[in-house]
């Protein structure tokens, strides 16, 4: 997804990230993509994914695919 309008997205931070001084990363649906960015650098480089990818990295995230 090139080009993406992101003007109007609705960043959202996970509750989990608590009173956090914006260590996190914020995501927002764009259309049929996510878009992850760094909530101190909002302005900064965004990573688009599409919703399969996204669905699929969730899914192995709540599995403990990632975990150490």
């Amino acid at each position: 997804m090139r080009n993406a309008d992101l003007s109007s997205a609705g960043w959202r931070k996970s509750t989990r990230s608590g009173a956090a001084q914006g260590d996190c990363v914020e995501v927002a649906k764009v259309q049929t993509s996510v878009a992850v960015r760094d909530s101190k650098h909002p302005v900064g480089p965004i990573l688009i994914f599409s919703l399969s990818d996204w669905r699929s990295f969730m899914a192995g995230t709540k599995a403990g695919e990632f975990d150490r």
